[in-house]
């Protein structure tokens, strides 16, 4: 496929079990955090941070015995990088059944990476409301900020070059539980 570069694995930094203790440590220290469960809610950014926000909700749940709101936040028209993607992007709904307004909201992505798409979060969600507070939660955090933006709360800390992709696979949309580091399969050549 023209455009698609080849990506040869490099390496397997978190396996399931890996992901699992990563979460279940995660929603321990969200608790540690935020006393009034009552009054917060995850939010996920589309893909993955969805199905990231609604295992952390489940773990929540088990510890606590509160279920914690998730939705799930597209910020696909709130990206600096709209006119780079794609000719005609695939814009889909957010859905956030509850109002963010004075809730204290813990946004949820896969991976933290130069800081744009969590910047891009934000605006979609402020647009929405005025939380009491908004928190970072990411799996992984690979470095190379370009913006002045830092996890409340990491599963692991992944120190990466630029030429890297740092891939999170999860069962619900990838039929398995791995974080993969990746490269370009030509070694040497330039893109």
């Amino acid at each position: 496929m023209e455009g698609k570069r080849e990506l040869r694995e490099k390496a397997k930094v978190m396996d399931a079990e890996g992901m699992r203790r990563a979460i279940t440590r995660m929603a321990h220290e969200i608790l540690e955090r935020n006393k009034n469960v009552g009054n917060l809610a995850l939010v996920g950014i589309r893909l993955r941070g969805i199905y990231l926000a609604q295992r952390l909700a489940r773990a929540i749940e088990s510890i606590e015995g509160i279920r914690v709101p998730v939705g799930i936040l597209d910020i696909t028209l709130y990206r600096d990088d709209l006119t780079l993607k794609a000719d005609r992007p695939i814009v889909h709904m957010t859905e956030i059944p509850f109002s963010v307004e004075g809730r204290h909201i813990v946004l949820v992505d896969d991976v933290l990476f130069t800081g744009r798409t969590v910047r891009a979060a934000l605006d979609a969600l402020m647009d929405l409301g005025r939380p009491a507070t908004i928190q970072l939660a990411v799996l992984v955090d690979r470095g190379h900020r370009e913006l002045p933006i830092r996890p409340d709360y990491v599963g692991k800390n992944l120190p990466t070059s630029r030429r890297e992709l740092v891939t999170v696979r999860m069962g619900e949309c990838d039929g398995v539980d791995e974080v993969v580091i990746e490269e370009p399969a030509e070694e040497g050549g330039r893109e």
